[in-house]
């Protein structure tokens, strides 16, 4: 029996026809191709994670850790985003979730004082995205919606198991070495920064405003809303150069890249031809011009390499 086609809007038909096409005739193959706009590096090495032991074993055992255990003890205090609950919160929820043309996301906040950050956490078929109740007060509604929007990108790519394996591995990491997990965190976390830039692109296909995704990113790295409006991107990105030598290695005990390369990574998304045509008005004739996605993912390799 053949999958049918997902419905998808006419406002995105564009963006999304590969990412359709992509999807028939998922459910016979064990692995779920990422969406269109998926950065190849993080297709590439989600491929290969199902072939290492160390993290087949990591994930199954996050997997129970999350059902049986840590799903109840995170939610007990969280609060349940709902069309009565936290409304606005849900209302960028759903344009994102339209966006994307994927079901509407579970959504708490949760009451983590001081860290502005996000995350997604569960299974592949039942995922959450947790907020934590801080980035509400610093971040403007574009900019929360960009938040929404990479969490779901983890959604869409079925990142949550691997996400959550990591989770779990710091969590219960000093058990867990004793039988070898190291490969595996090692392995997830060179995944997962480039995750984070399939993820910021999605952030970005929901905004359709690249200086919002960024005063995002920034703002997050920050923690100040009073910096952000002192900050010279163009100078904050010329850090890169200065960032050599053996103190980069840092980078590889990281799960996202440093925050200039994610930056530069995502100027360069919004100068792909497949980018530029979402954004374009309809009623434009002019040619959009940029460059391939190809070429795009081929420059973002070359950035996020550590060890040159």
């Amino acid at each position: 029996m053949s999958t049918p086609t997902p419905r998808v809007s006419s406002k995105i038909d564009l963006s999304f026809s590969e990412y359709v096409a992509a999807r028939k005739g998922i459910a016979a193959t064990r692995y779920r191709e990422g969406a269109a706009y998926s950065y190849a590096g993080d297709l590439k090495v989600r491929q290969t994670l199902g072939k290492i032991r160390p993290v087949t074993l990591a994930a199954e055992a996050a997997v129970r850790f999350w059902q049986t255990v840590e799903k109840s003890r995170m939610l007990g205090t969280a609060v349940k985003v709902t069309e009565k609950q936290f409304p606005n919160l849900h209302k960028l929820a759903v344009r994102c979730a339209d966006t994307l043309q994927i079901a509407v996301p579970t959504l708490y906040v949760s009451p983590n004082i001081g860290a502005l950050n996000a995350h997604t956490f569960g299974t592949t078929d039942d995922a959450y995205i947790v907020l934590n109740a801080a980035l509400i007060d610093h971040l403007s509604e574009p900019e929360l919606l960009d938040v929404i929007g990479h969490e779901c990108g983890h959604i869409q790519n079925d990142h949550a198991v691997y996400l959550t394996t990591l989770y779990f591995l710091g969590q219960a990491g000093g058990t867990l070495l004793r039988w070898g997990a190291k490969p595996a965190v090692l392995a997830l976390k060179a995944w997962a920064r480039r995750a984070e830039i399939t993820c910021d692109r999605t952030g970005l296909l929901c905004t359709r405003d690249l200086d919002a995704s960024i005063g995002c990113l920034v703002k997050l790295a920050l923690g100040s809303k009073k910096l952000y409006s002192e900050i010279n991107l163009d100078e904050y990105l010329r850090q890169l150069d200065e960032a050599r030598g053996p103190g980069r290695l840092d980078e590889l005990s990281r799960t996202h890249p440093y925050l200039p390369k994610r930056v530069a990574a995502l100027r360069l998304f919004a100068e792909t031809t497949y980018y530029r045509s979402l954004v374009k008005n309809s009623t434009d004739s002019t040619p959009v011009g940029g460059i391939s996605k190809e070429e795009c993912d081929a420059r973002v390799s070359e950035l996020l390499t550590v060890l040159r």
